[in-house]
């Protein structure tokens, strides 16, 4: 092989491997790109679900979006956004506030025990009752602005016992003494009101509400949630000075049993409606 052959081999042979590392440098300089961007999208992935999720959880929650929202007062109410419910005959005389939360075990005791003595009172026309319900149970708060830190039942029942009101008066009654019952109430801590099947299931007991297709629709749709809030302000916001339940008032002043709480009996119940009523 001549001097000159063995020349030109060489020089092909180096413009050859010259080529094949630009085609390699070009190769791995893709790979990079690739990889650059690839991990800037998940970057930006990330970046976008911690976003979304903060954006989640600073949402306001159903319920604390109807603070402000247009109230729709149920029937057989009066005053602002028809927070005063007032049951009782109009020759009565004098009306007896029962403060109560839905979720309360207070309540349900009281409502078993003296419940059918303040129904029959009421009929008698002995008084008039007027029902003002809280629903600090689920954590409401609603002067501070805080709304279920532990729950909703108590609203969705107060939504619920809205849409009896609603119907009629004795079926409002009928279907709180209902909630109240030891079959259906539930404890403290299971939140069992939240459940609009539920609440239908105990108002199929009633029989005003048994299958009320607009009871149940106004349930379901949650037709009285505002109202609910609405009525649960009106509890935080009392002028009696009231601060738990159950508790009664008449003539600005709580009824107390021989223990100084509540009348959780037929006789200390009887023994401090007939005080007030002569007061």
């Amino acid at each position: 092989m001549s001097k000159r052959n063995s020349q030109a081999s060489k020089t092909a042979a180096r413009e050859k491997l010259r080529q094949e590392r630009e085609r390699q440098a070009k190769r791995d300089k893709v790979k990079r790109q690739a990889i650059v961007a690839g991990s800037l999208v998940a970057v930006l992935a990330i970046a976008g679900g911690i976003g979304y999720a903060v954006v989640q959880n600073n949402k306001p929650s159903y319920w604390e979006g109807l603070k402000d929202a247009k109230v729709a007062a149920p029937a057989n109410t009066t005053g602002a956004d028809g927070t005063t419910v007032v049951i009782g005959k109009d020759t009565a005389k004098k009306t007896l506030k029962l403060y109560e939360d839905p979720r309360c075990p207070v309540c349900a005791s009281f409502e078993q025990t003296v419940g059918t003595t303040v129904k029959k009172d009421i009929d008698d026309g002995k008084f008039k009752i007027q029902y003002v319900g809280g629903t600090f149970l689920d954590g409401d708060s609603l002067g501070k602005g805080q709304i279920g830190s532990r729950g909703e039942g108590s609203k969705n029942a107060m939504s619920a016992m809205g849409a009896a009101l609603n119907v009629s008066q004795e079926a409002f009654l009928e279907y709180k003494t209902a909630l109240y019952s030891a079959k259906w109430h539930p404890e403290e801590t299971t939140d069992k009101f939240k459940d609009d099947a539920y609440l239908i299931k105990v108002a199929n007991t009633v029989p005003a509400l048994k299958n009320n297709a607009k009871f149940q629709d106004a349930v379901k749709k949650g037709t009285y949630d505002a109202w609910a809030l609405a009525m649960s302000k009106t509890w935080d916001n009392n002028k009696d000075g009231v601060t738990g339940t159950p508790s009664l008032v008449m003539n600005g002043k709580k009824l107390t049993g021989s223990d100084g709480n509540a009348p959780m009996t037929v006789a200390d119940f009887t023994t401090a409606i007939d005080a007030a009523l002569k007061a």
